[in-house]
C-alpha cells in the first residue's frame, strides 16, 4: 500500500491510462531498489505485466492497475521451457480452461494476465484471481509466492485476440528480462556492500579477514560483475525505450549478465560469511535463495547466449 500510496505502480502505465507514462529505465530504477531490499512484493509481477498490457494496447486493463490492481503473468507450462509459445491453457472463444504453471507471487496478486491457446492461435486474457484456484508451489525464494493457476472453464477478458498474443509477448520480452535483471543487479549489490562490511569487522589470526588476498579478490570480483551487469541493465532499459530494434539483444545481454552475477555474488556473499551465512541468524541466505529463482526466470545465462547467438 505504501509503494501504491508513492505511485510506483504508475510510473509504467501511459498516461491515457492515468499513469505517468513513463519508460523501462524508471522502471528499472525501482525494480533495482526492490531487489537491493529482497523485498517480497507483487509490484514486480505487475510491472512486468504493465509492459505487456502497454504492448497489447489494453488501456482497459492498464486503467485497473492505475487504479491499484496487481497482476501476475500465466505464460508456461509444465515443463518449464522459457519459449513463449508453450502455454497449456486452452482457449474457446472467452472461456479457458488448463493450467498457468510458474506464476510468480500467485498467491498476492488481484488479476492475472494468461496465455492460451486456440485454433486460430495464442491470445492474451485477464481474469481475476478470485475465478481461479491457485495451487502454491515449494519453492526456496521465501520473497515470493510462486504457485500454478487452475482454470476450469472461466470467462475471461481479452486483452490480445488469438493469434496475436504470442508476437505481443515478443515485444515485450525485452522489458520483463531487464526487469529481472534488474532485480539481480539490486540483490548483487547489497550482496557486495554487506560482505564487505562483514570482511572488515570480522577477525581472524588477529586480523580482519578483509586483509587477507582470499577475502579481498573475491570481493573485488563481486563488484567487478555487479558492476557490469547494472551497465547492461541500463543499456537494456534505455534501448527498449529509444531503440526498440535493438532492445531483445541488449536485454538477452542484460539478463546473460545478471544470470552469472546473481550465482557468483550469492556464492561468495555466502562463503566469505562463513557459518553463520547459511544461518537464519543472517539474511544472506534470504538474498542468496531469491537471487538462484532469479537465475532461472525466463531462461539462465546459457539460455539467453544461445538466443543471443541466434540472434547475431
Amino acid at each position: 500500500q505504501e509503494m501504491q500510496d508513492l505511485g510506483w505502480h504508475l510510473l509504467a502505465v501511459p498516461e491515457s491510462a492515468g499513469g505517468v507514462g513513463m519508460g523501462l529505465v524508471a522502471a528499472v530504477a525501482i525494480q533495482e531498489e526492490i531487489g537491493r531490499a529482497s523485498c517480497p512484493t507483487p509490484l514486480t509481477a505487475t510491472l512486468q505485466s504493465t509492459f505487456v498490457l502497454r504492448e497489447a494496447g489494453a488501456d482497459r486493463a492498464l486503467a485497473r492497475i492505475a487504479e491499484g490492481t496487481s497482476m501476475a503473468l500465466a505464460l508456461f507450462a509444465e515443463e518449464g521451457s522459457p519459449e513463449l509459445d508453450r502455454t497449456a491453457v486452452r482457449a474457446e472463444g472467452r472461456r479457458l480452461s488448463g493450467t498457468g504453471w510458474f506464476v510468480q507471487d500467485a498467491g498476492k496478486v488481484d488479476e492475472f494476465l494468461i496465455a492460451a491457446r486456440s485454433d486460430e492461435g495464442i491470445g492474451l486474457y485477464v481474469l481475476p484471481a478470485s475465478a481461479v484456484t491457485v495451487l502454491p508451489d515449494r519453492i526456496v525464494d521465501l520473497t515470493r509466492d510462486q504457485g500454478r493457476v487452475v482454470l476450469d472453464d472461466v470467462e475471461a477478458d481479452i486483452v490480445s485476440p488469438p493469434g496475436e498474443g504470442e508476437a505481443v509477448l515478443t515485444r515485450a520480452l525485452p522489458a520483463i528480462l531487464t526487469l529481472i535483471a534488474a532485480d539481480m543487479a539490486g540483490a548483487a549489490e547489497w550482496q557486495l556492500q554487506t560482505t564487505a562490511e562483514y570482511a572488515k569487522v570480522r577477525s581472524q589470526f588477529d586480523r580482519p579477514i578483509g586483509f587477507f588476498q582470499a577475502v579481498k579478490h573475491p570481493i573485488v570480483n563481486m563488484m567487478i560483475t555487479a558492476d557490469e551487469t547494472r551497465s547492461l541493465v541500463y543499456n537494456a532499459a534505455c534501448a527498449y525505450d529509444h531503440e526498440p530494434e535493438d532492445a531483445l539483444r541488449c536485454a538477452l545481454m542484460a539478463k546473460s549478465s545478471a544470470s552469472d552475477t546473481a550465482s557468483f555474488c550469492a556464492n561468495r556473499s555466502t562463503q566469505l560469511h562463513g557459518g553463520i551465512g547459511f544461518t537464519w541468524e543472517a539474511d544472506v541466505q534470504i538474498y542468496h535463495k531469491r537471487q538462484m529463482h532469479n537465475q532461472f526466470l525466463f531462461g539462465d545465462g546459457s539460455w539467453q547466449r544461445s538466443r543471443l547467438a541466434e540472434l547475431l
